[in-house]
């Protein structure tokens, strides 16, 4: 019975105990994690003033080349924001296009280029060849361009203005620049005028 009577006497304080270490258990797995925390947070891990980023092909040419004013670096997706970004993609039997914008979004892996606030496509006028028709300066603007650099695409599907020589065309839907084939798709209702380039030259 002695024994009994020292177990029961303590047996109040081995069950605070318990209870104690299970309250700080729950405590503890239910807690976040700081640190994991603060390297999800979306933050600036450094910025550059004056930069110029390009991407190289296969046989290590120059394939696009993005300057802009400022780039603020992203350390939790590797992604970079830049400041009135302009970007231009070399070919070496096609003219260069450029795309600017307000604002530019370069993903982590360096494939997508979001252009967003007063965003605009030139490509340039291209002489006649004995293979190939000549074609009028091509402008194109909206408030958000996407360019999928390795597909060698500018896309949108916000509403778009696209001028060509004489040619006016609107779309509400958006539009697709597929660089590699040189070929512009107008998305939805698409108003406007197209006139020959003979035309818009006559007196």
């Amino acid at each position: 019975m002695g024994i009994l009577a020292q177990v029961l006497k303590f047996l109040p304080m081995l069950l605070m105990a318990f209870l104690t270490l299970g309250t700080y258990w729950m405590v503890q797995m239910n807690e976040p994690n700081l640190d994991t925390e603060k390297q999800k947070r979306h933050v600036p891990d450094y910025i550059m003033d004056g930069i110029v980023v390009t991407t190289l092909g296969p046989a290590g040419n120059t394939k696009f080349r993005v300057v802009g004013q400022k780039l603020t670096h992203y350390e939790d997706d590797a992604s970079s924001e830049i400041d009135w970004p302009i970007a231009r993609r070399f070919h070496e039997t096609k003219p260069a296009i450029t795309v600017k914008s307000d604002k530019g979004f370069l993903d982590g892996d360096m494939t997508v280029l979001d252009l967003v606030g007063n965003a605009s496509l030139t490509r340039p006028a291209q002489a006649a060849t004995a293979t190939q028709a000549g074609s009028a300066r091509l402008f194109m603007s909206s408030s958000k361009f996407t360019v999928l650099m390795n597909d060698d695409i500018v896309k949108t599907n916000h509403p778009v203005n696209l001028e060509q020589g004489q040619s006016i065309m609107t779309s509400q839907e958006g539009a697709v620049f597929d660089n590699v084939h040189q070929k512009l798709t107008m998305i939805g209702q698409v108003k406007g005028r197209i006139e020959s380039e003979s035309k818009g030259n006559t007196p």
